[in-house]
């Protein structure tokens, strides 16, 4: 897959929705139509274990009677009369809601950028069961690799149109591909498994099956025979598959619907240090082939590239317009939409990248946990308390040793934040992306 869609047909769609729903009554509302294609394949041990074909056009009307609002959902060839007045009678008998409404009409994106998130190339289920198969292969030629958990490929694409009441009609489609591959090494209790990706927004800047699999099995060999460590106080480096979700963690806690709901350990700290100094975060939605671009949100804002954090300090809340309003802020083009709902959300987010490679850091301590891997649910965001299961490699006189599993990390992600150092090997092609992460002053539970 994949192939061109006929957006203009959608926009007629939302169009309508919206002229019908003035008619029925409404003050004002907005449409969406949310767009998906998909195929994948996946393999295990030569086999094709599953062949997926998917595709859908789900749209979305949402009404405004006062600042009374209701929302309704329904297939493409839905009555756009019958579906207005539905949506019109329910809003009528709604509670009312201060902060509910569409974006204000000067806020809307007025030229929209071609961010290259569409790549046309036709990549069928044969050419997807062959990277598949391809990727397997390479991780299981890796010596003390004993089994495979699966490999798979995948080509789609995921769109949005959106028609306001103001006179916004916009649409924007991005195509998604992806290879993947998880394999076991080692025998009984000894067995240890991992993984290896690619996801990219074209075709050809894909990782190649050969080398996604010789890194999946290679990661795996890497983990066995683990030991456990002493439980004490640790610094800790955090493998940028790993710190990715620390940058996720910190765009949690700076999501104004979070704060607005004073459900975030940051939302007291607008203005002030809630990160070292070596510590700026961006976000960028108009990125050209960025894996989470958008010309516009979904509410039509066009939103700007923002430092979130800048040297440690914070600057700005994830917005959309109803978080805005209820902060009494303006939206920044962060509102996401989500059926008929719109929730603030970040877009190509990065911490951005420090000076010191990784090999240097990780050179620079006597003793350290490199960690690769986290499990749990030990996060809470309205404290900030962090307690994760982990797995990685112990550090000994500035090399990585032998691998380490059975333990847990802890401590809170305000200390954290303020700890944090980042190398200088971050990865863009991550809608959350973030450096290799020093993180010292946490605790360790082990043996």
């Amino acid at each position: 897959m994949t192939e061109t869609v006929d957006t203009a047909r959608l926009a007629d769609r939302v169009s309508a929705l919206v002229e019908a729903a003035r008619r029925a009554g409404a003050d004002a509302a907005d449409a969406v139509a949310v767009l998906g294609r998909s195929t994948s394949v996946s393999v295990r041990l030569g086999k094709v274990e599953s062949t997926e074909s998917s595709e859908s056009d789900d749209m979305s009307l949402r009404v405004f009677v006062g600042r009374r609002v209701a929302s309704v959902s329904a297939p493409a060839s839905a009555d756009p009369a019958s579906l207005a007045e539905r949506a019109v009678a329910m809003a009528r008998v709604s509670p009312e809601d201060p902060f509910q409404g569409l974006a204000d009409p000067e806020l809307l994106a007025r030229d929209l950028p071609d961010l290259d998130l569409f790549d046309g190339t036709a990549v069928g289920a044969q050419r997807l069961k062959d990277d598949a198969l391809e990727a397997e292969e390479a991780a299981l030629a890796v010596t003390g690799v004993t089994n495979s958990s699966g490999s798979g490929a995948s080509a789609g694409l995921g769109g949005l149109v959106l028609a306001t009441s103001h006179g916004f009609v916009g649409s924007y489609v991005a195509s998604r591909f992806g290879r993947s591959v998880s394999v076991v090494a080692g025998e009984g209790t000894g067995m240890e498994r991992d993984y290896e990706f690619s996801s990219r927004l074209h075709f050809a800047d894909l990782d190649t099956p050969a080398a996604i699999g010789r890194k999946a099995g290679e990661r795996a060999v890497r983990r066995l025979r683990p030991r456990k460590a002493a439980t004490g106080p640790v610094e800790v480096i955090y493998d940028p598959r790993v710190a990715r979700g620390i940058a996720g963690h910190l765009a949690g806690a700076i999501n104004g619907a979070s704060v607005a709901r004073k459900t975030s350990f940051l939302r007291d700290m607008m203005g002030k240090p809630v990160a070292s100094a070596a510590i700026t975060v961006s976000d960028e939605p108009l990125r050209v082939r960025g894996p989470s671009s958008r010309p516009f949100d979904g509410e039509g804002v066009q939103g700007q590239r923002l430092l979130m954090v800048e040297d440690g300090v914070l600057k700005h809340w994830f917005l959309s317009t109803s978080a805005a309003r209820e902060l009494g802020l303006q939206t920044n083009g962060r509102g996401v939409r989500a059926a008929s709902s719109v929730t603030p959300s970040s877009t190509n987010l990065a911490i951005e990248p420090g000076t010191v490679p990784p090999r240097e850091m990780i050179a620079g301590l006597t003793t350290g946990f490199y960690v690769t891997e986290v499990f749990g649910q030990g996060v809470d965001m309205i404290t900030g308390e962090y307690s994760r299961g982990a797995s990685g490699f112990w550090i000994e006189n500035g090399e990585l040793t032998y691998p380490v599993s059975e333990v847990t990390i802890a401590s809170n992600l305000k200390a954290m934040f303020l700890a944090m150092t980042p190398a200088n090997d971050v990865d863009r092609n991550f809608g959350t992306a973030a450096p290799t992460l020093h993180i010292g002053g946490m605790t360790l539970a082990g043996a």
